[in-house]
């Protein structure tokens, strides 16, 4: 008979990881370990995953607003700087937003509407409606967005983020303008020194603005590429992906996983002889649908992995099969005619209508969803993933 249970996924807890722990030895040891005490046995194809935060508190990833000063500064001179499209977050842009005014004699910040890049609205699409406001076209000062908008704050978090990062800037001795905008250009009538700030239209934000005339573009990607006076860093993401440690300090995104994973990988085949897969994630790509929100404030949702986590899902859509190819059948002939289709299946089903409705997204981004969605963002405790049965189909006895 085949296995009732299909894919499960169990947040496994750990230490406190602080600077310079053997991650390798701690989430091996803490997956044996829930192995024996929770009765379940690690099979091939298993999955493990850690959640980024422990990869970069392991590394000891860490800067202050200071070494974000000193970076800004060196790269922009110290004057007018023009930040763009920031996401609205005290924990992913607030202590970010502090160094990066240290380092500047004013700030020129410039906030996308209705809502930043990941779904936090400043306004509802309504009332922006409401108002004849056209987000395409239209550049917004302080008081005119005042006048049609008021004070609104944020749903969940309560916070009106334009006074909130106004009130970390001067806090932080720069001079301030707002600005609402969602051309990257209107910020070049103000000052052509522009840091951008988001996530994963970067790379053209950089481009519309030099084409435009700016004469400093900077990413958020691009600001602790590099130590400084001994700070963490990250060489491909920069700032992009930080956390807030405290109100003084960031936590980088990890960088160099690759060997951790691989590492983890052999050290579990060691001691199974069992071929798991291993991944360290950060934010899953999903969408709330009441706040708007759609969670990917990383740069990726999976910065190292092994390779058996390349491609994307290959899978049949079981009630196509059962409404049109298997229409005339029931019962146990149904279930033996479904699963000769999937053991006959073609590798690759792009373009295919029998795997129409199937979730066509990369392993890593679905897996790392799920991965973040059990083990949350808060005090469950769980910074390790394990999952079974991820890669099992219909047919897995």
């Amino acid at each position: 008979m085949s296995r009732m249970v299909g894919t499960v996924s169990m947040g496994i807890r750990a230490p406190i990881i602080r600077s310079g722990d053997d991650l390798v030895e701690i989430v091996t040891d803490s997956v044996l370990t829930a192995s024996k005490e929770d009765g379940f046995t690690i099979r091939n194809r298993d999955i493990i995953a850690m959640t980024e935060a422990i990869v970069a508190r392991a590394q000891g990833n860490y800067a202050t607003t200071d070494d974000i000063a000193n970076d800004v500064r060196a790269k922009f001179g110290g004057e007018t700087v023009g930040v763009i499209f920031p996401i609205l977050s005290r924990n992913r842009f607030a202590v970010c937003l502090r160094g990066i005014a240290k380092g500047a004699k004013k700030i020129v910040l410039m906030l996308s509407y209705p809502s930043d890049e990941v779904g936090n609205h400043l306004i509802s699409l309504d009332m922006m409606d409401e108002k004849g406001i056209d987000p395409y076209k239209d550049v917004l000062d302080i008081n005119k967005y005042r006048e049609l908008f008021g004070y609104s704050k944020h749903r969940f978090t309560g916070v009106d983020y334009v006074e909130y990062y106004e009130m970390l800037v001067r806090e932080s001795g720069a001079d301030f303008e707002v600005v609402f905008a969602n051309d990257p250009r209107a910020i070049l009538s103000y000052t052509k020194n522009v840091l951008n700030c988001d996530i994963h239209t970067r790379a053209r934000t950089k481009r519309l603005l030099k084409a435009a005339g700016a004469e400093k573009v900077f990413g958020l990607d691009e600001i602790l590429t590099a130590p400084v006076n001994g700070s963490g860093y990250n060489e491909k993401y920069g700032l992009l992906g930080s956390n807030k440690a405290t109100e003084d300090q960031v936590k980088l995104f990890p960088r160099d996983c690759q060997t951790l994973v691989e590492d983890i990988q052999a050290r579990i085949f060691k001691a199974t002889g069992k071929q798991v897969e291993v991944m360290v994630y950060g934010d899953g790509a999903f969408k709330d649908p009441i706040g708007k929100i759609w969670e990917l404030a990383d740069p990726v949702v999976s910065p190292a992995y092994t390779k058996g986590l390349e491609g994307t899902p290959s899978e049949l859509k079981l009630k196509y099969l059962a409404d049109n190819d298997f229409a005339d059948l029931s019962g146990d002939a149904l279930k033996e005619a479904i699963k000769q289709k999937i053991q006959e299946k073609d590798s690759d089903l792009v373009g295919k209508m029998v795997s129409e409705g199937t979730t066509p997204r990369r392993l890593t981004d679905l897996i790392g969803s799920l991965c973040d969605l059990t083990s949350g963002s808060g005090d469950k405790g769980t910074p390790i993933v394990f999952i079974q049965g991820y890669f099992d189909n219909y047919t897995a006895e």
